[in-house]
C-alpha cells in the first residue's frame, strides 16, 4: 500500500460520493418526473426500479471511485 494511492483513494471517495449525492439526485429527480404510474402497484414497481437504480449508481460511484483513485494516485506520485 502506498502513501500516494491512499491518498487518490481517499480523493475517489470524496469525489465518489459528491458524484453520487449530486448527479444520482438530478437523475432520480429527472425519473421521478416521468412516472407515469396509476395504480398503486405500478407505483410500487416503479420505486422499486428507482431504488435499484440508486443502488447500482452508490456502487458505480462510490465503491468504484475509491479504486480508481488509488491506481491513479500511485500512477502519478509512484
Amino acid at each position: 500500500m502506498s502513501t500516494a494511492g491512499l491518498i487518490g483513494a481517499a480523493i475517489g471517495l470524496i469525489l465518489g460520493w459528491l458524484d453520487y449525492r449530486i448527479v444520482g439526485g438530478l437523475i432520480e429527480g429527472k425519473l421521478r418526473a416521468t412516472d407515469r404510474s396509476e395504480t398503486p402497484a405500478e407505483k410500487a414497481e416503479y420505486e422499486r426500479r428507482v431504488e435499484w437504480f440508486r443502488r447500482l449508481f452508490f456502487v458505480a460511484t462510490v465503491c468504484v471511485f475509491p479504486v480508481v483513485g488509488y491506481f491513479v494516485g500511485r500512477a502519478i506520485a509512484g
